[in-house]
């Protein structure tokens, strides 16, 4: 049977309670106290899925304290909406989200951004560690000149990005690409025994000796392996998964919403091993404690 057939894309009842076993994997916890002994309210009166806490006496269901608090939209669609974006590979756009689950235009990008604020972490721990390989690069997100014909082109967005050889990727939309900026990210998100790979650049050549090790391989001479273990081409690859699916299907980024973007296809790369209906459980996982409103998704703040 295909994913896309099973039936929690399709019942919401299998939909509330598959989303019940990810939440609650122990049994039903309120989510305003914390009790572990609420009552299921099963009345004629009483949507299904709908508990009662013994001991602050609030009434909840399983959406409540997550990102699918308050949503008009069913529950099926939402978990179609975070498979299909979990398991494109290059993400997808919001139309084609919009036609695919029959909402609007509007709906579906609001769900696409909630989406990705599940995927995000939320308490990292640093890459790396003892005889591992962290390669650090950066790039820019954003058209090319030739392609506007009249108006100039929106200023590109510096973007760095961390890979652990054989491990996780995690990247940041940063103000400028030198070593005031990428110095704190470095230093707080790599563990200081790793090795750090990059190219020539000289913001790292500094903040470099503060790792086990530090080598670089010099593209302008493009010099782009030394001995097979001098290279950053693992991040370089991430960076091509990265720009073909902005590019591709999302065509435009604005800076505001980046790291949202940046946290979806760093998930996807963090979960590469698994199989997609896999990747959806753990992004559905990430919707508890958070919320994420029209107003605050839409409205631009200094740090989006």
């Amino acid at each position: 049977m295909s994913d896309l057939q099973n039936p929690v894309f399709h019942d919401e009842t299998k939909a509330r309670e598959w989303l019940e076993a990810q939440i609650w994997p122990d049994g039903p916890v309120c989510p305003h106290c914390g009790s572990w002994e609420p009552t299921a309210l099963k009345g004629k009166a009483h949507r299904p899925g709908l508990y009662q806490c013994n001991d602050c006496r609030q009434q909840f269901t399983v959406t409540v304290g997550t990102l699918f608090e308050r949503s008009k939209i069913p529950l099926s669609k939402w978990l179609m909406a975070t498979y299909l974006l979990s398991a494109s590979k290059k993400g997808m756009s919001t139309r084609q989200l919009s036609r695919m689950l029959g909402v609007s235009v509007k709906s579906s990008w609001f769900m696409m951004h909630r989406i990705r604020e599940g995927m995000r972490e939320s308490k990292p721990g640093p890459l790396g560690g003892s005889n591992k390989v962290v390669e650090a690069d950066e790039t820019w997100i954003g058209g090319k000149a030739k392609n506007r014909a009249f108006k100039e082109p929106r200023p590109k967005e510096p973007v760095v990005a961390l890979v652990e050889r054989d491990g996780s990727v995690r990247s940041f939309h940063v103000e400028a690409v030198n070593a005031r900026t990428l110095r704190p990210i470095l230093v707080t998100q790599i563990d200081r025994a790793s090795f750090l790979m990059t190219d020539e650049s000289t913001v790292y050549t500094k903040t470099g000796r503060e790792f086990s090790g530090h080598g670089t391989v010099n593209h302008s001479i493009k010099e782009y392996v030394r001995g097979k273990f001098f290279h950053s081409n693992t991040v370089e690859n991430y960076f091509s998964i990265l720009k073909r699916g902005i590019t591709g299907n999302y065509q435009w980024v604005s800076a505001k919403h980046l790291k949202r973007y940046l946290g979806e296809f760093d998930f996807r790369y963090n979960t590469r091993h698994i199989s997609d209906f896999e990747r959806a459980a753990i992004a559905a996982k990430g919707i508890q404690g958070k919320r994420l409103t029209y107003r605050r998704a839409s409205e631009q703040t200094a740090n989006a």
